[in-house]
């Protein structure tokens, strides 16, 4: 690892960037845009489709920021760290890392840094929006009024106070989630192998299966990977009570404002078909745009297009955030609290 900061290190003092060249793919606000031209450095707005990127298009330039949409693989690091590229910088304007090949990026010697803390309360909200969406039956009772519809019999929901709320991965989100839900009347559980020191009130499971067991709500909030993939599937939401805390006959309900792939989207559209799962909300989906699915003709469902950070407020400070972490950057060639 010191070997690959100073690769790092090397790179910034050869290339002699207190002054840099900024490649903005998939969109930045505006104001975080400003603050980096104000600065001295040269900003490029613009996507770049798959064919430019591996002709290496990124190697002229000292940094790139991109969101979900550009897929910086390890193909497109290998072409962008040719002899004379500049590259030395990838941010993640947002949370998930997924579509960046850190590997390869820390093989390059380029740093990767993302903005976690941003886009919290936004996708917070989201995420309980969606559990209120989804035990009201909101979504289809606004459908059913637009085709002319008065289901006022048909669609009783339930409150989600009195219900267990498990929580798959224990973050800074899954923690405000939390919060809210408590707030709320939920008692709630968590699992996540990886946290030591999780809230004193958060019930910890050392089994997953456990918490699918005890949980008629379930909140995906980890990453995707090997590991993960599928991880929310038919033999874990089979397992789940239907039954809540309160007594009450509330169903099954489970939303993802993850990353697609984490819930098996053929395995939850079986559950809600044979009633097993009342509701699925996703704000992500395994690919995206969405475009066809099972999931669009089940009314026990509804979803979102990927905008759980997209809220002007989390938008002004995660543009805040990477600007910082671009002039620390391009200040000392190096940056803190990089990915790798």
């Amino acid at each position: 690892m010191l070997m690959v900061r100073l690769k790092m290190l090397m790179r910034v003092l050869v290339s002699n960037i207190n002054v840099g060249r900024v490649a903005i793919t998939d969109g930045m606000d505006e104001a975080a845009v400003d603050l980096l031209i104000g600065a001295g450095h040269e900003v490029v707005a613009e996507h770049y489709p798959v064919d430019e990127l591996l002709s290496g298009v990124l190697g002229g330039f000292d940094a790139v920021v991109v969101r979900s949409a550009t897929k910086i693989t390890s193909e497109v690091i290998e072409c962008s760290s040719t002899t004379g590229s500049s590259l030395g910088f990838i941010g993640r304007a947002g949370v998930g890392v997924d579509n960046i090949d850190i590997k390869s990026a820390t093989e390059s010697g380029i740093l990767v840094c993302n903005t976690p803390a941003a886009s919290t309360r936004s996708v917070v909200e989201l995420t309980i929006g969606h559990f209120l969406a989804s035990t009201r039956a909101i979504a289809r009772a606004d459908r059913s009024l637009r085709e002319g519809k008065w289901l006022k019999k048909e669609l009783k929901g339930t409150e989600i106070g009195g219900k267990r709320l498990g929580l798959v991965g224990i973050g800074r989100i899954s923690k405000g989630v939390a919060e809210a839900a408590r707030a709320l009347g939920m008692e709630v559980h968590g699992y996540d192998p990886y946290v030591t020191d999780p809230p004193e009130w958060i019930n910890i499971h050392h089994d997953i299966d456990d918490l699918f067991r005890t949980c008629t709500h379930v909140s995906v909030h980890c990453n995707l990977s090997a590991e993960t993939r599928n991880l929310v599937n038919s033999a874990r939401i089979s397992m789940m009570p239907g039954i809540g805390l309160d007594g009450t006959l509330c169903g099954n309900h489970i939303v993802s404002c993850a990353r697609g792939g984490i819930v098996d989207e053929n395995a939850a559209a079986d559950a809600l078909e044979s009633g097993q799962l009342r509701s699925l909300a996703l704000d992500v989906f395994e690919t995206e745009p969405l475009g066809q699915s099972r999931l669009l003709d089940i009314d026990g469902f509804h979803g979102s297009p990927h905008i759980a950070a997209s809220t002007l407020e989390a938008q002004s400070r995660i543009g805040t955030e990477m600007a910082s972490l671009l002039l620390e950057y391009f200040d000392t060639g190096d940056v803190r609290t990089s990915l790798n």
